[in-house]
């Protein structure tokens, strides 16, 4: 699932609520991914490798987001772009829709459209620039 064309993505409510403290750009999912693996949350979602977990190893609390993202795609409706931010330790924080943004990495996708605050566009530069 490489084709951004075939999922419809809809503004984060945050962003809804608050467009002028929001860009929206695509990132590189590798980068993305790399760069969560220092999060204090990361565990849930990544294994020791840094690889996103299989359904069956994902805790109980997340399956059911993983599970309603999948049906999501599976029936067409729109997801939530994920908030991106940069954490305390200079690393990409997935800040809202966590599920979304990994499910679809599992997936296969190479790049998401997110959004990010506007104060961290510098902070973002390399994962943008990583598009290919």
């Amino acid at each position: 699932m490489n084709e951004l064309q075939s999922i419809h993505f809809v503004d984060h409510q945050a962003k809804r609520s608050d467009p002028e403290r929001f860009l929206d750009v695509d990132v590189s999912v590798a980068a993305v991914v790399k760069s969560y693996r220092a999060s204090l949350f990361s565990f849930e979602w990544l294994d020791g490798a840094g690889n996103i977990k299989a359904m069956a190893a994902l805790p109980e609390k997340e399956r059911p987001k993983r599970e309603a993202v999948e049906a999501a795609l599976k029936n067409g409706s729109a997801l939530e772009k994920p908030v991106l931010g940069i954490g305390l330790q200079d690393n990409v924080e997935i800040g809202a829709g966590r599920a979304v943004f990994l499910t679809l990495a599992a997936m296969g996708m190479k790049r998401i459209p997110v959004h990010i605050p506007k104060s961290n566009q510098k902070d973002f530069k390399s994962f943008i620039a990583a598009l290919e």
